[in-house]
């Protein structure tokens, strides 16, 4: 059993209300989707996506948004796609009941990959 008794991501999403569980799994898909081989894991109680069973990005969910850490340095073009969502200098808060930008996690989780050695 992980930390705080989630054996999975699966798990993880599962222990959240009903209106929460589709946006952490979007979550979920947009990262997976950009990452081809990726894995999960609960890390410091909260779900990640690992890669060469490294963790690569979290993800959390909360009672008023979704939270992704760590946020990877980019150009100017891609900072500002980020700024309407960055909580703190490594952390973007998505609102639950306002559109998820799934391309823009998408690009977050392939920026970790590449950092990582080009996947």
């Amino acid at each position: 059993m992980a930390e705080n008794g989630f054996g999975s991501v699966g798990e993880y999403i599962a222990s959240f209300p009903a209106d929460v569980r589709p946006v952490l799994e979007a979550v979920r898909d947009a990262i997976l989707g950009a990452v081809p081989g990726a894995g999960e894991a609960i890390s410091y109680g909260i779900a990640a996506i690992t890669l060469d069973g490294a963790p690569l990005v979290y993800f959390a969910g909360w009672k008023r948004h979704v939270s992704l850490y760590p946020v990877p340095a980019g150009d100017a073009d891609f900072e500002r796609r980020l700024e309407p969502y960055r909580s703190a200098k490594s952390t973007l808060k998505f609102p639950l009941g306002q559109p998820l930008p799934a391309d823009l996690i998408a690009e977050v989780a392939r920026r970790h990959a590449e950092a990582r050695g080009g996947r």
